[in-house]
């Protein structure tokens, strides 16, 4: 178990039901491109490590097993730490042949602006049954039918230079033909294709609404045409995989990724005749693009200033920042323990003496104690005694809150707090 309260007391939000939230808004407008699909959204955030890790093919050694990076009930229940944990089980049910699922999902990870230890993901998928092939056609004919059947937009650039697979770096699999791989890729692109005109076409709306009430003009940017670009990528679960970047105010934005479904989990799912994709995408940051939120925080603020902004039936209203509060920066440096003394003397408990150091530790230390009033917390120095060998860290933290000005006595005790959980949880020793 090393799931700490503050991550329990988040389960029940889940954000992307909320009406009128900017998840729930988000996760809406994306549904909105797949009206065939069904979709589920109120699946429980409890799941075995079968489900989380074995159904999707990871392997033994994979570091999204290992505690530093996943919240464990017990030896064999997490917390999931993605959508793709109930995809097996979905196509076991068998219950369409498209499928979203919009979940809340958790990750021991990095304390910054765009980083939060409860996020929402989308998974999607869509599959076809070499058994059940109507009209004589086959399987990439089927396809290649359902392709036609998705909308072509004029006001998008794609560039894809990669072939359908590759025999090394996005392998075809065995049990699969290249015209099967080649149709179940087009229709998978395209779809999505579809999906990130539909996002960032409201984004660009908003953004030239804002900019040509301010200044009279519509900016060159809202009229000219999306680009796009696939790259090659890897995942356990797909095999041909690919990811989705789009040119977003002068940057290439990675936004999704996506691949062939690897056939051993849908065999494994009882439906060995199907082949398909899959995709995961992540709500946040969607939605900090569509409404230019600049802290992952903000989503689970209550602050009324920040929540009344939002409306579904308004989606291309931007979000207004209200003003943004002074920073409070402070640093902490300590010794890691040695072989020969733990914590250089100050452990004094056999669980800290036995932990080896991950830096994803002293970030849920840091959220631990201070919760939201902390922005980001970061290695700024590091230094090895040139006589002892001995390892020191220097991090720094930036607390700020989202709502008030916090006061110097607040900060400081906070930090302190800080400070003693670190040579209690981990064993270092302070400088």
């Amino acid at each position: 178990m090393n799931t700490p309260s503050t991550i329990l007391s988040a389960i029940p939000r889940r954000l992307h039901l909320q009406h009128n939230h900017p998840i729930a808004i988000t996760r809406q407008l994306i549904e909105s491109r797949f009206p065939d699909y069904k979709t589920y959204n109120d699946l429980f955030p409890v799941v075995t490590v079968g489900q989380n890790f074995d159904s999707l093919g990871f392997p033994p050694d994979h570091v999204g097993r290992s505690r530093t990076d996943t919240y464990y009930l017990n030896k064999d229940t997490v917390l999931r730490t993605h959508t793709s944990a109930h995809q097996a089980d979905t196509f076991r049910a068998n219950e369409s042949a498209g499928y979203l699922i919009s979940a809340d999902v958790y990750r021991r990870d990095a304390v910054d602006r765009s980083h939060y230890p409860v996020f929402h993901q989308m998974e999607g998928a869509r599959v076809w049954d070499r058994e059940t092939l109507q009209d004589g056609k086959t399987l990439a004919q089927t396809v290649w039918d359902d392709v036609a059947k998705i909308p072509k937009h004029t006001s998008i650039e794609v560039e894809d230079a990669n072939p359908p697979y590759h025999p090394e770096r996005n392998p075809l699999q065995d049990s699969h033909s290249a015209e099967e791989v080649e149709a179940i890729g087009a229709h998978l692109k395209r779809s999505l294709e579809d999906v990130v005109v539909t996002i960032f076409s409201t984004a660009k709306a908003a953004t030239s609404a804002s900019s040509s009430a301010s200044a009279g003009t519509i900016p060159a940017a809202a009229i000219e045409p999306l680009k796009v670009r696939w790259v090659e990528a890897y995942f356990p679960f797909t095999s041909p995989s690919w990811e989705l970047e789009v040119l977003w105010q002068g940057e290439w934005l990675e936004v999704l990724g996506c691949g062939i479904v690897k056939q051993p989990i849908l065999a494994v799912a009882g439906v060995p005749s199907k082949l398909g994709w899959a995709f995961g995408l992540g709500l946040e940051r969607i939605a900090m693009l569509l409404y230019s939120i600049p802290d992952i925080r903000l989503f689970w603020s209550t602050d009324s200033r920040f929540l009344s902004q939002f409306s579904s039936s308004q989606p291309l209203r931007r979000f207004l920042p209200y003003s943004k509060y002074p920073a409070c920066v402070k640093d902490v440096s300590f010794w890691l323990r040695t072989a020969a003394s733990a914590a250089g003397g100050r452990a004094n408990n056999a669980t800290a003496a036995s932990h080896d150091f991950h830096e994803n530790d002293v970030m849920e230390i840091a959220r631990e104690v201070c919760g939201d009033l902390v922005e980001d917390v970061r290695l700024v120095d590091e230094f090895v005694h040139p006589g002892t060998g001995r390892r020191s860290l220097c991090y720094r933290t930036n607390y700020r809150s989202l709502e008030r000005t916090l006061t110097n006595d607040e900060t400081n005790e906070l930090h302190e707090r800080f400070r003693k959980q670190l040579v209690q949880k981990l064993g270092v020793e302070l400088r």
